[in-house]
């Protein structure tokens, strides 16, 4: 592998897209496996990327670091499911050490949490703060007709090692019309009893699944009118680098989070780009744009990567075209979330 040495000027340029915006956050994804099969977001019988296409945790390190080199101040480990990749306890130490430096403001996991237990207490010690735990139903019949194969009880019972452990919880719902739309005001209570966040997130049109999203799709700009008959909702200006806009439920006193891709359009202030497993840049969530950092890197070495994110931040769109189009419609893209990181 050619080793040409990183552009000295480069790393001191932040990254910026051609709209001006500063890109601060990358979100990681470690792996496109999961040990559920959520119904929205993959098929039952899904064909996964082979091993050999990842890249190494020693990579994906590398590849970090040359983001915080040039200002990211916010990574997220995602997957598919990022404990069940291999490694990953290296990689949280690995990253972590940007944390000590004061080169990285925070470090965050998304997880189902089925295998959180075992990881919670070495997540702490990388300097992961927070975790957002991905929660659609507190029934476990419900829950495992959502997952396919989930057991709540395992789930909870991460949840809870967690938190003991020390991490912040956020509970991230996909609100799914017809299925747990019933359950919204009994999440938040919940989460209110527990000092939990909670993130309503609306239905992606990513990837194909076995069921049609039209039928689906729960707008949450109405959720939100219904919730506002049973709580206080005020808005707050709270942003954690993602794309929630936040509501504080006075009720409770935790925070409301609202993901609004279809009713919403929320790219104006976007600051994030997203990395998968086999090293495919995506500077949008719904638009195919790429590049292989996973070819720079290896043909190249680390001084290629600086030219490549400048070039690929070219072609970040103004913002996505997300739509639930009708029944039998195409999904925005092909890739299903688990391939680009939640």
């Amino acid at each position: 592998m050619n080793t040409i040495a990183p552009d000295r000027e480069a790393l001191r340029r932040p990254l910026a897209d051609s709209f001006g915006r500063r890109i601060t956050y990358l979100r990681l994804s470690v792996t496109d496996r999961c040990d559920l099969r959520c119904r929205y977001c993959m098929s039952e019988a899904m064909t996964f990327m082979p091993r050999s296409e990842l890249l190494t945790i020693e990579e994906l390190g590398l590849i970090a670091d040359a983001f915080v080199a040039r200002g990211v101040k916010r990574i997220r480990l995602t997957g598919g499911e990022p404990l069940v990749r291999r490694g990953i306890d290296d990689l949280a130490l690995h990253i972590g050490r940007q944390l000590g430096a004061g080169n990285l403001d925070e470090l965050t996991l998304t997880t189902n949490a089925t295998r959180l237990a075992e990881h919670a207490h070495l997540l702490v010690q990388a300097g992961v703060s927070r975790v957002n735990v991905s929660l659609d139903s507190l029934d476990a019949d419900r829950f495992r007709l959502i997952t396919r194969t989930g057991n709540l009880d395992k789930v909870l019972g991460g949840i809870a090692a967690g938190r003991a452990a020390g991490l912040a919880i956020k509970i991230n719902m996909v609100a799914l019309k017809g299925i747990n739309e019933d359950e919204i005001e009994p999440m938040i209570r919940w989460c209110g009893d527990e000092g939990f966040d909670l993130t309503l997130i609306e239905t992606m049109p990513l990837g194909v699944v076995d069921e049609d999203r039209t039928d689906r799709y729960l707008p949450l700009d109405g959720v939100r009118e219904r919730l506002a008959e049973r709580f206080t909702l005020d808005p707050i200006a709270d942003r954690t680098g993602g794309p929630a806009r936040y509501l504080r439920v006075r009720e409770t006193g935790t925070h409301l989070g609202l993901i609004t891709p279809l009713t919403n359009n929320f790219c104006d202030g976007c600051n994030r780009v997203r990395l998968t497993a086999s090293g495919r840049l995506y500077m949008c969530l719904g638009h195919d744009d790429r590049i292989d950092l996973k070819a720079v890197l290896r043909n190249d070495g680390r001084g290629a990567i600086d030219a490549a994110l400048d070039s690929a931040l070219l072609s970040k769109p103004e913002r996505h075209a997300f739509r639930i189009a009708g029944r039998g419609a195409a999904p925005a893209v092909d890739r299903h979330m688990s391939v680009t990181g939640g």
